[in-house]
């Protein structure tokens, strides 16, 4: 090993372990298109950006440019329903690889192959030679099992590239999953070199305070993270988000809990979730009602079977997407809902919350719970970059449920906090990473030093014992 390849070794920076492209979709925008060269550069990286800034058109470029420089086959893993949207991106972006939709390896064609999580198992991983992970940020709600499928299943595919709109900031176990599945470093690694545990309990970590800086420039060197593109060194023109407005609408619970004189609001999960249980039908009332007397489409987001299927049956012309459903009957009805055959969706956060595209919606229902990732999601699903109308957030819950929404609005704005801060502390490096080239070592030798006296003696008698000897001189 030389003394550059040592050094090298010892940087915390992922190493770039691709190459340049060729060429790139000329329909891309300027900043897309020095997001996706740095991407297929760094051969294994990560694009963290916020909804509508087109991660579906980075990544099958990426992709594209992966099968024209090996001729091999790229595999891209898409949430339920998404598939077929990023097919007709492909066709709208006219890119020049063909790009198919699989359920299983059989069907597996030449060029960029569109297959749904649920389907890894019948799948051959070790004939691509690229993979794609669409709302990589799944990687934080799959299942330990599934989670580790995905990262043995490639871990020796050369190009790998982690798309998500949400990495949760705060969540290091997250990026730590991302950058483990892409082979830049163990989560347990990356934890011990820039973490300590914070207090005594092991779940939590704090980032060293002599850390923090390379902690981010480290980020830098295998993932984008960007709200918009100045926060790459781009112009932002036509990037602006319309108005979002919250219409919440608290509802009469009407019957005190037993042994209180008024209703109190429920001061934990399971009383919540019995305040949703107990108020299911005033609720379910209330949207039909709201929704029946307006045009144009809607998303209603449900949490309860029962509610999905007594609110879709009191909707006029309603369609519901539920976990009993097959995929097919769930592409169908995404799709007709996408076209406008369908004017209004009724679904769960955790079927349809990840990866849609629903600008032509502006309006939309919600039974909101605790999470924030489920809230951000459903909202994204229409505000968002692209959108040309204000958005209605229409929030139905009973008087027993309140503290639910005090709790999102204060996650939501501590997010915001976050998320601005992760975006300062790497745009320097960021920029610095997207614009130059290569990787280039700034060590550069210039002065040839002469071997001590005593370690040339001492060379001369090893030589004589084991016939070797050594150089007298060394650069440095």
């Amino acid at each position: 090993m030389s003394y550059k390849k040592f050094i090298a070794s010892k940087t915390r920076k992922m190493q770039p372990a691709g190459f340049d492209p060729a060429t790139i979709n000329p329909m891309l925008f300027d900043w897309q298109a020095s997001v996706v060269r740095w991407a297929v550069r760094r051969g294994r990286a990560a694009i963290f950006a916020d909804c509508g800034l087109g991660k579906t058109p980075m990544q099958l470029e990426w992709a594209a440019s992966v099968v024209r420089q090996t001729g091999g086959r790229v595999i891209v893993h898409c949430p339920v329903g998404v598939r077929q949207q990023t097919k007709r991106e492909a066709e709208k972006f006219c890119l020049d690889v063909p790009v198919s939709v699989v359920d299983e390896q059989s069907q597996v064609r030449d060029g960029i192959s569109l297959v749904n999580y649920e389907k890894l198992h019948r799948l051959d991983a070790s004939s691509f030679v690229g993979v794609v992970l669409d709302e990589s940020s799944i990687l934080k709600s799959l299942d330990g099992k599934t989670r580790r499928q995905l990262t043995e299943a490639y871990k020796d595919t050369q190009y790998r590239l982690a798309c998500s709109a949400t990495p949760a900031p705060n969540d290091y176990m997250e990026i730590g999953n991302q950058c483990e599945w892409l082979g830049v470093m163990r989560r347990e690694e990356m934890l011990a070199t820039f973490f300590v545990h914070d207090g005594g309990e092991t779940s939590k970590w704090r980032l060293k305070g002599h850390a923090t800086a390379d902690f981010w420039e480290w980020l830098s060197s295998w993932c984008v993270f960007m709200r918009r593109p100045s926060d790459i060194g781009f112009g932002d023109d036509g990037y602006h988000l319309p108005k979002l407005n919250y219409i919440d609408h608290v509802l009469d619970h009407g019957r005190p809990q037993q042994g209180m004189l008024f209703s109190m609001p429920a001061s934990t999960l399971a009383d919540r979730r019995n305040a949703r249980k107990e108020t299911a039908s005033e609720r379910i009332e209330f949207v039909a009602d709201l929704v029946n007397r307006s045009d144009g489409p809607w998303v209603c987001w449900v949490n309860l079977n029962n509610e999905g299927e007594e609110l879709t049956a009191a909707i006029d012309g309603a369609v519901e997407i539920a976990g009993r459903h097959t995929d097919t009957y769930k592409e169908d009805q995404l799709s007709a809902f996408a076209e406008g055959r369908v004017r209004v969706l009724v679904t769960k956060p955790r079927i349809c919350g990840f990866g849609m595209n629903w600008q032509h919606v502006c309006r939309t229902a919600i039974y909101p719970t605790d999470s924030w990732e489920q809230w951000y999601q459903m909202v994204r699903r229409f505000w968002r970059y692209g959108q040309t109308r204000d958005v209605e957030v229409h929030c139905v819950l009973s008087e027993l449920e309140t503290t639910v929404l005090d709790n999102i609005r204060s996650k939501e704005r501590e997010a915001d906090e976050m998320i601005a801060g992760v975006v300062s502390a790497m745009r320097e490096s960021s920029i610095h990473e997207l614009r130059r080239d290569r990787f280039q070592d700034s060590y550069k030798p210039t002065q040839r030093v002469k071997v001590p006296s005593w370690l040339q003696n001492a060379s001369t008698v090893d030589a004589a014992k084991t016939g070797c000897s050594i150089a007298a001189t060394a650069a440095t």
